[in-house]
């Protein structure tokens, strides 16, 4: 029986004719596509012949090596939006209808503007706060060119607008099922194609198609590299242009360098710094040029600094475990810190990721009345996982196991995958527009330092960094005390009995803020949290010549959104605020000390070896 017999056949009940001609097409759907009708299907399912085929001829031609697309995912959530609108017809139609008097709207208002009567009408629809894509004039000053651009993002608000309205998934899908779509969306935009992007457009007729002939170069260039160029790899290089507060390597074994900074004052304060940055990238970050470097801005201020810097590793360190993190890395440079400068405390910074292990060890020393740690801060860090933003698209089941997978063939997990992923949350700002720049303008990338040092990373060791996924993003058990179990020591947040500050950026992919905040919960002792303008990186690189403003609370607050309600705002940099609570927590003015002593003699002037492996 055809589809439009059995509704002959059910005139006087046609819901029910509805039902069962969707009960019937989802039955075949599902005979034919098992791992797509279930609307959510994961790795773990039956592969889908279609999406099979699919993924094989994308990862056939050269462009995925450059392109982060997944087009398996990608073409999974067109499904589930199909399937969606196929079971929810009112609520499809109700959207459809909206969008087609919208562009009804939008095609009345060009017609008006080509007639020279429309200038000043409101635009239908505009760029998402922060959308740098259509900055150009001609993007509202050429009618044309308008309509392309508001037909692109009518179309693309539509259907991100149906995705999000999508039923029978749970919050990681839906949000899985918005970021692939997103992503499509993105690679579609009019920017991306010559014959649409006013900018290319100009520069080919000034140029007479040099600049189509230059990208090509570029674009042969970077499929034979394996990624697409960021910024001029050639301009900066830590130990020349970057990375130059003076300092020597006092300390090291095979997972890290520890650099001691030479003092800038006669006098320091007695209680001496200690960094540890995210192992995932290199520790420079911290000390960009002059003008932007935290390190410098705190030698200057009078304090005694350290900074640990992680070691590359390869596969001959594939079982370095979690444990040796810890105890290689913080609990090691805490015991040369106390023996150069003579102080019984620290104060140490986790940075990222960095951070999230700092929370682990002040527990340990906690559990074993170790008194090391003074007053602690968090940059940007995450110890309650049950909320990681976009990030979380990568970090179910399946991936894991297939990035589990990767480190056991290899030893270890490529830098670019880590890259891959973070350059994936900002798209548009990150490959887009490289994309623009360099292949359709035939530009070469700017020079550019944190760019730079986005694109220098480092791998990960495979049993480390299994054990970081797990315990983290997949089962969040840092915040279930004792559940973490390191050198025989349950981890429990609550025995962070010291003073805490605590940072989190207002635009940050990486690290919610909202979730960085939750420090302020689990914490035993008092926490003072601050919120920076920017995102993950340039929120923390923020010296006070290029202060964003950040916002503080001195109430106690429930909720983050409790705590911003009621926020002050301030100009400037939280560099000063942060220096402010330092000063008071960080002992008396003392002459400076030596850099290293006799049983720690500085081996080689900063930034040591270990930051220039690849």
């Amino acid at each position: 029986m055809d589809d439009t017999s059995f509704a002959q056949q059910n005139p006087q009940n046609p819901v029910e004719a509805w039902s069962k001609l969707v009960e019937n097409t989802m039955k075949q759907y599902a005979a034919l596509f098992p791992a797509s009708a279930a609307g959510h299907a994961s790795a773990t399912d039956t592969p889908d012949p279609w999406l099979a085929l699919i993924d094989q001829l994308w990862h056939t031609n050269p462009y995925s090596k450059l392109l982060p697309l997944d087009p398996t995912e990608i073409t999974r959530a067109f499904q589930q939006v199909w399937l969606d609108a196929f079971q929810n017809p009112a609520r499809a139609w109700t959207n459809y209808a909206s969008f087609a008097q919208q562009y009804t709207q939008l095609m009345a208002t060009t017609a008006l503007k080509f007639w020279g009567r429309g200038q000043q009408t409101e635009p239908v629809v505009e760029p998402e706060k922060g959308d740098k894509r259509f900055s150009a004039n001609d993007w509202q000053q050429n009618p044309a060119f308008d309509a392309i651009k508001q037909s692109y993002l009518l179309a693309a608000t539509a259907l991100l607008k149906t995705a999000s309205e999508v039923q029978g998934m749970d919050e990681k899908q839906q949000r899985k099922l918005v970021f692939y779509l997103r992503q499509f969306l993105d690679a579609i935009s009019p920017t991306n194609f010559a014959f649409t992007n006013p900018q290319v457009i100009h520069e080919t007729v000034q140029s007479g198609g040099e600049n189509l002939v230059k990208g090509t170069e570029h674009l042969l260039r970077d499929i034979k590299a394996g990624q697409i160029k960021m910024t001029d790899t050639d301009a900066f290089r830590p130990g020349r242009n970057l990375a130059l507060t003076p300092g020597e390597v006092v300390y090291r074994n095979k997972l890290i360098e520890l650099i001691q900074y030479a003092p800038a004052t006669e006098q320091v304060y007695a209680i001496p710094l200690i960094f540890m940055p995210p192992w995932i990238n290199k520790y420079y970050i911290l000390d960009m040029q002059p003008q932007n470097s935290l390190i410098k801005f705190l030698v200057d201020s009078g304090f005694t600094v350290f900074v640990i810097s992680w070691k590359n590793p390869d596969a001959a360190l594939e079982d370095i475990t979690f444990e040796d993190y810890l105890t290689l890395g913080p609990l090691a440079a805490f015991k040369v810190a106390k023996e150069i400068t003579g102080s019984a405390r620290v104060n140490p910074v986790g940075y990222c990721i960095g951070g999230t292990l700092l929370s682990m060890a002040l527990p340990y020393l906690a559990a074993k009345k170790d008194k090391t740690a003074n007053a602690v801060t968090f940059l940007v860090a995450l110890q309650d996982f049950s909320d990681v933003g976009d990030t979380a698209v990568f970090m179910d089941e399946p991936q894991v196991t297939y990035v589990e997978g990767q480190m056991m063939e290899r030893g270890y997990l490529d830098s670019r995958a880590m890259a891959t992923m973070f350059n994936m949350l900002r798209a548009n700002d990150l490959i887009w527009s490289n994309v623009v720049n360099n292949y359709l303008l035939g530009k070469e990338p700017p020079a550019f330092d944190l760019l730079y040092w986005n694109n220098d990373g480092t791998r990960m060791t495979r049993a480390a960094h299994s054990f970081y996924l797990r315990n983290t993003y997949l089962e969040n058990n840092l915040v279930k005390p004792g559940k973490i179990v390191l050198k025989g020591v349950p981890i429990d947040l609550g025995q962070i009995q010291q003073d805490v500050y605590a940072f989190g950026a207002a635009q940050d992919h990486i690290v919610p803020w909202k979730t960085a905040w939750k420090i302020t919960q689990l914490a035993g002792g008092p926490v003072r949290f601050v919120l920076g303008g920017s995102g993950h990186i340039a929120g923390v690189i923020s010296p006070p010549s290029k202060g964003r403003g950040y916002w503080t609370n001195e109430k106690p607050a429930a909720s983050a959104d409790e705590w911003l309600e009621t926020a002050e705002q301030h100009p400037g940099s939280w560099w000063t605020d942060w220096l402010a609570w330092l000063k008071q927590r960080s002992g008396e003015l003392v002459a400076s000390p030596a850099v290293g002593s006799k049983k720690h003699p500085p081996l080689m002037p900063a930034p040591g070896t270990y930051v220039l492996e690849v």
